[in-house]
Formats: C-alpha cells, structure tokens, sequence
C-alpha cells in the first residue's frame, strides 16, 4: 500500500500536467496503481477493508471486558471457551487498542510555574540500600522547593508522624524558611481522612504546619504530575547517589545525603535551566521564616519498668532508676535520644539505639547494679589442699582446668583420699600420676591403694593354728 508522501507525489504530479506513464515511471510504481490514486483523489492512505476475524466479535469481546474487568488474559480464555475463536493473544490486544476497548484515554501533562515561596513539594519512596553490608528496605523522604529546586533528602527504617515531623523539621531548617503550601500525596501519615481537596489533614501535622506558618494540600487521586517536582528527582537519587557509595550505618547515608545535596545545587539543573542555588537567592526571601523556638519532635511511650530494672522501646532496653521498678514512667523517644520521665522529674537520658538492634542500654549510674560478679576464690578443701605440697597444688590446678569453676566435687574427693592415706605415700603417687598426665581420681586413690597395702595395712604373712582344730 501507497504512503501518504507517494500518493501526494501522484497526485502533484498530475496537477502539472504529467500523465500515468511518466508518473508511474517518477514515483517507481505500477500505472493501475497510480490510476488507482487518482481516482481516489486524495493524499490520506485509505484504511483496510479486509475483515478481520475478530471483528464479528466486537461486542462480545466489549462485555467480556468489563466482566473480566479489563483483565485480557481472561478475555483470550472466554473467547475461546465460549465461541471456539483460536486467535493469538497478541491479535486480541492489538484489536482492542484499535477499536479504543478497554483503553484509558491519554492526557498530556501539563507545566506547571510556581512563584518564589509558592509551594514546596513533599513525598516518599522505598528504596532498597545497602547499609552496613547488608540491603535494607528504607524510605526515603524528599522536600522540594518548587521554584528553586533545592531539596533535601533523608532516609528512614519506618515512616510514621513521628518522623514525618522529625524529617520536616530538619528539612525547613535546612531550607531555612518554609514556603507558603506544602503539597502531598493522599496518605495517611499526613491526612487524617478524604482525598484531593477533601483531604483533612491530621491534627498533629496541622499544629506542626502552624508552628512554621505553612499548610498542607493534598492532590487529586492519580495525578502525579501536580507533584511532578518531588516525584522525579527519587529517580534520580536512585541512579546517582547510591551507586558507587558505601555506608556504615544510617546516620552516615543521611551525612552523606546532606552533602550530595549541597553538591547537586551547585550544578546547572536542566529542568529550570539555572543553577538551583542562583534561584534560591531570589527565593529565599519569600520564604516564610523560621520560628524563634522549634521543638525537638517527640513520641511519648507510656512503659512500666521491668523487674530488671529497664523499659522496654523498639526490641531495645533503656535502664532506669532501681527504686522505679514496678511503677509507671513515660518515655520520650526523639530522634536521637530516648529521655525517661516520671511525672515531670526528669530520671534519665540515652542514646537512641537502632530499630531492631534488640541491645540493652545501660546507663553509668546504674551500672553497679549490673556489676560483674567476680569469680568465687578457692574452697576451704583446695586451700588445705594446696598448702599440702606442691604436687597437690599441681593437681589442683588440673582438676580446675578439667572440671571448671570451684571443682568442688572433685576438691572434696582428693582431700578425703589425702586424709585417709599417709602423706609421705600420697605425695609421690600424685606427682607420678601428673608426669603421664593422669588426673582421674579413682586411678590415684588406686595407685595409692597398691602403694600402702604392705606397710599401712598389717596383714599377717603365716597361717595361725586353729584353737580348736
């Protein structure tokens, strides 16, 4: 079939003048070909009449559709198991996207301007990082200036409020300043309940919002280019910051972040066509700023302290005064650190350990309770046993290396085999004993046994006559 471009050669040509032949010869084609196209009279390549196996089926396939919801696999099954119609999958799929069936019509995106201090972008996204050796599922959080550019990045365990507010709090300081909207996506760590302009934001997050003199927005349900700012930057993170870097832990990857960060505003961004940090000096001033005092952000736990003397926070133990066990404290659990409180008395502070580490964190203080018990020194039998001579000691020694701890049991054994027989015989017999690395007590008390049986023992050697016989 003739392509547009050929057909309107044909056509140009014989407004000229030219006849079949010369344009047939012009155009490389057959005459009944170009006689074909004149007489058609225009340039748009005519569609196809041939049948298609399919099309007998149209509106069959169309209700299959919305009974399978849209699922062609099921679709290919039933037209065959219904109709007896063997066609390839790729055959149905290229017939519903030429009749429009079960297509989602296409929207072009538009561009969207933000003035200086308009509007600042935040979301998430979990990536996978390997940190500590190891690949961990985080999410990483990003707060964008929409006029600017400039961002910043964090990565966290676990996304809730808490460190929502933790994240925020870091990133408008960052920024230095808050723009006047911050829009979101329709999760529930910021909203409390609806969608899009419904959206009622949570009651934490809206004093949060209020305290730096901004509001959240949260945007229609699948329109992801209205956060188009915050959203195509995680690509970026993903195939720039973490190939090639290592990280020890979490708090390296977030220093390690803040940098990269302050490096990629000093670059040319091809988006806005400037250098971020040239746009945020004419920012900066439009953005709200800061309050005199920012409070740390803060998760109370309410705990009871064990037995042992600890509360318990994510899989790990933080101790507390030993005259509290049993009673009710309250844990204040911050980005950093982990405060314990009774009442308004402040007990103790700890450093927070990671989510999962399943450590116990025991303050200098409290330590002494938790002192090592020291090894218990010798038993009164080993102390005779030693000061008996220096081969006993020797198998003391032995005895200890081979039964471990005290070896009372054994220290007891050897100091009735050494009551029992002479010293004079026992001694020899155990220095013997230790010179072919003998140190089992029933042999020794054996080899002293066959050692005395002449002296300490008195036997008579000559039979004694019987009075009676």
């Amino acid at each position: 079939m003739l392509d547009h471009e050929t057909r309107a050669a044909i056509l140009r040509l014989r407004q000229e003048g030219h006849g079949t032949r010369f344009i047939a010869r012009a155009v490389g084609v057959a005459r009944a070909s170009v006689q074909r196209v004149l007489e058609q009279g225009h340039p748009e390549v005519p569609p196809r009449l041939q049948p298609g196996v399919l099309d007998a089926y149209e509106e069959e396939i169309r209700g299959l559709e919305q009974v399978c919801k849209g699922n062609l696999v099921r679709v290919h099954e039933e037209l065959q198991a219904r109709h007896g119609v063997v066609v390839p999958y790729s055959t149905l799929t290229r017939f519903c996207r030429s009749r429009k069936i079960g297509v989602v019509p296409k929207k072009a995106s538009g561009r969207y301007h933000f003035e200086p201090g308009q509007e600042m972008q935040h979301d998430t996204s979990p990536h996978d990082v390997e940190v500590g050796g190891r690949v961990r599922r985080l999410q990483c959080a990003s707060l964008i200036l929409c006029f600017s550019r400039r961002r910043f990045i964090q990565c966290y365990p676990k996304w809730d409020r808490f460190h929502a507010r933790i994240f925020l709090t870091a990133a408008l300081q960052y920024l230095d300043g808050a723009a006047e909207r911050c829009m979101v996506d329709n999760s529930s760590v910021i909203l409390h309940g609806g969608t899009g302009p419904d959206a009622v934001i949570s009651p934490e997050m809206a004093a949060f919002s209020k305290h730096f003199g901004f509001e959240f927005k949260a945007h229609l349900v699948g329109d992801a280019n209205r956060s188009g700012r915050v959203e195509r930057p995680f690509f970026h993170v993903e195939t720039n910051f973490y190939p090639g870097r290592t990280f020890t832990d979490l708090a390296d990857l977030n220093a390690q972040a803040i940098a990269w960060c302050d490096k990629v505003h000093g670059k040319f961004h091809e988006g806005c066509q400037a250098v971020p940090d040239h746009l945020y000096a004419i920012e900066r001033p439009a953005l709200k700023r800061l309050p005199a005092y920012i409070p740390e952000p803060t998760a109370i736990h309410p705990r009871r302290v064990d037995v042992e003397g600890f509360v318990r926070l994510h899989t790990n133990r933080y101790s507390a005064p030993e005259e509290l066990i049993g009673v009710d404290v309250e844990v204040h659990e911050r980005a950093d650190t982990v405060v314990l409180f009774h009442g308004h008395r402040k007990l103790i502070e700890h450093g927070k350990r990671p989510y999962g580490a399943n450590q116990r964190v025991l303050a200098p203080e409290h330590r002494r309770r938790w002192a090592r018990v020291q090894k218990p020194g010798p038993s009164a039998e080993e102390v005779a046993l030693r000061a008996a001579g220096p081969a006993m000691a020797a198998l003391c020694d032995a005895l200890r290396a081979r039964h471990g701890g005290q070896a009372l049991r054994a220290m007891r054994r050897l100091r009735r085999i050494w009551l029992d027989y002479p010293d004079a015989l026992v001694e020899p017999v155990v220095a013997r004993a230790l010179e072919h690395g003998l140190v089992d007590l029933d042999r020794i008390e054996a080899m002293v046994l066959r050692s005395v049986h002449g002296d300490f023992f008195r036997l008579p050697t000559d039979p004694v006559e019987d009075p009676h016989g």
